[in-house]
């Protein structure tokens, strides 16, 4: 295959992708968990659910109690309380911010010191997948790094709406915007992070199953807003690597030094 037919068929399969939609979710509750630190942030929402079911099972036991005692023959009275009451209602809710918004900010901060915000050390790690993406209204560019490691240089690959990701390696990604606050989010591998103007944020996730997820910006960002989608596709690491390889040759062809719109890259930085 020559390289002007190659670089067609790329662009073709790029364009597809870009525009293909996520398969809808099946079944009921959360949307489906494909990362390994999921279940960090399920928990908790699980957690808060139960909670509150328990506490309103005591609330509404309680005022069925005082239906079935009282009676419609009962005189209301006016009570400023015993010390009795104040002590028990006290108590309760001392009970209550303890057992569950003690546990929750407990466990809470142990994710993200542990898991989520771990930037240095998944930055350290051999197999990590650094990417960067910039945000504007309204879509997410994506730049991967080519073979020379460095970005900003001609062997860089760019997508738009279309991140691709390796099936079982960390995924390290910093966000920048260029006009207002965007939020990346993928609901599938529970991380959601702020784009904001004049700032580097990071977030990183390692994808466990393949397959294509929704991309969300989770920041009302203007009218069009809800255009704000894209798709992050889970690959086989085989075929990320070809991907990568391919699109990467692509990208020396089609390199022009003097397009300055397409040179937004920034070096690599410590989070």
């Amino acid at each position: 295959m020559t390289g002007r037919r190659l670089l067609a068929a790329l662009g073709a399969l790029a364009a597809a992708t870009a525009h293909a939609a996520p398969l809808p979710e099946k079944g009921f509750g959360l949307p489906l968990d494909v990362s390994r630190d999921g279940h960090h942030i399920d928990s908790l929402l699980w957690f808060t659910l139960a909670a509150i079911v328990a506490i309103y099972l005591v609330v509404l036991g309680g005022m069925a109690w005082t239906f079935l005692r009282h009676g419609r023959t009962h005189r209301a009275a006016f009570s400023g309380g015993s010390r009795r009451s104040i002590g028990l209602l006290v108590g309760s809710i001392a009970v209550i911010a303890l057992a569950v918004d003690g546990h929750l900010f407990v466990a809470t901060m142990r994710d993200m010191n542990e898991v989520f915000w771990n930037f240095a050390e998944v930055d350290q790690r051999p197999d990590v997948v650094r990417i960067e993406v910039n945000a504007h209204q309204w879509a997410w560019v994506a730049r991967y790094a080519g073979p020379d490691g460095r970005f900003g240089t001609e062997d860089d690959v760019i997508t738009t709406n279309d991140i691709r990701v390796p099936v079982g390696q960390p995924v390290l990604i910093q966000l920048a915007s260029t006009d207002v606050i965007h939020s990346f989010y993928l609901p599938n591998l529970r991380v959601k992070r702020d784009a904001v103007p004049g700032m580097i944020n990071g977030l990183w996730f390692q994808a466990e199953q393949a397959g294509q997820y929704e991309i969300a910006c989770a920041q009302h960002c203007g009218p069009n807003h809800y255009k704000m989608r894209g798709v992050l596709t889970v690959l086989s690491r085989e075929a990320y690597q070809q991907w990568l390889r391919e699109f990467s040759e692509v990208a020396v062809r089609g390199y022009d030094p003097d397009d300055q719109e397409a040179h937004w890259g920034w070096p690599w930085r410590s989070l």
